[in-house]
């Protein structure tokens, strides 16, 4: 195996600064919102309705890519390399994430077909009207409920005689879904599997969460990524995602492409199977990323707003 700790991002706990505690707190507020919930539930429904044969996504594949495209070029320069190791057919992209523009920048480079979907953190996508207006208009979402990161921290610190997070830790564990109940696991299951039958394909962050350092993983990646693509007998195609971590106006941005991974599809997954699949994942996204990265110097103009614009 593959030895985690020599390339773990030393950030297994978040510090709960003023900015952490105020994310928190709209965290809690649009997990108690009834129109981020209700546009969550139904788009749950439109996407399982895939496996009766219907098409949840609104707009064309080429449409989606053109707005896209337009948005990202007009902000960063975008370097794409080894685009021609991606399949004409379904497939999982499996890519490191370092930003919550990752799935757009993915988006703009990608050939409109197969349709890519992206499963994506729920309150992230919705928790603003703008963002709900443009996502049911578009598809291609599977939104995914879960904990924060700074949302444990809070509970864990007020476990620990933090009074001050008491009241908030309390509400989190009143009104945020963890998604790790069988039903909505399940479900998301169902949703996944049938878009890849359907002959579409997914965009997937093994990680599980946001990164914090370029050219690193956080580490072990979720199991999901491999036991989706055994399950649905689809590749995976490794994704190198430079760059994204500090962004600001004009910054050149890196997608680097690795070759697809086969293995035996299989019903039911293994452990080892598992294990092994992930460990061979986990060495080729290694092997595309950059060793030494060194951010830019010089201005770096709208840095703030481009780092905080889809919080």
């Amino acid at each position: 195996m593959i030895n985690n700790s020599a390339n773990h991002q030393q950030d297994s706990s978040p510090s709960l600064d003023a900015a952490s505690i105020k994310r928190v707190k709209e965290g809690v507020a649009a997990a108690s919102d009834r129109a981020v919930r209700y546009t969550i539930e139904q788009a749950l429904n439109r996407l399982e309705a895939i496996n009766q044969g219907q098409t949840e996504h609104q707009i064309n594949g080429s449409v989606r890519r053109f707005v896209v495209r337009s948005l990202i070029h007009t902000l960063f320069r975008v370097r794409v390399e080894n685009i021609e190791n991606l399949p004409q057919t379904p497939a999982i992209l499996a890519a490191n994430h370092l930003h919550h523009i990752d799935p757009l920048l993915l988006l703009a480079e990608l050939p409109s077909q197969p349709y890519y979907y992206i499963l994506g953190d729920a309150r992230t996508l919705y928790n603003k009207c703008w963002k709900r207006l443009i996502l049911n208009f578009a598809g291609g979402v599977i939104p995914l409920a879960r904990l924060w990161k700074e949302e444990v921290a809070v509970i864990e610190a007020a476990k620990a005689g933090r009074p001050d997070l008491a009241e908030l830790a309390t509400a989190i564990a009143q009104n945020v879904p963890t998604g790790g109940d069988i039903q909505t696991l399940r479900q998301i299951d169902r949703i996944v599997l049938g878009i890849l039958a359907h002959g579409d394909g997914m965009i997937l962050f093994p990680e599980g969460r946001l990164g914090n350092i370029e050219g690193k993983l956080h580490l072990p990646l979720k199991r999901g990524t491999v036991i989706y693509a055994l399950r649905a007998g689809v590749p995976i195609v490794p994704v190198a995602l430079i760059g994204t971590h500090d962004l600001y106006l004009r910054k050149q941005l890196t997608i680097r492409f690795g070759e697809p991974l086969h293995f035996p599809p299989h019903t039911k997954t293994s452990r080892q199977e598992v294990e092994t699949a992930l460990e061979i994942l986990q060495q080729k996204i290694v092997s595309l990323l950059p060793p030494n990265y060194q951010e830019p110097k010089g201005i770096k103009i709208l840095r703030h707003f481009l780092n905080h614009i889809l919080w």
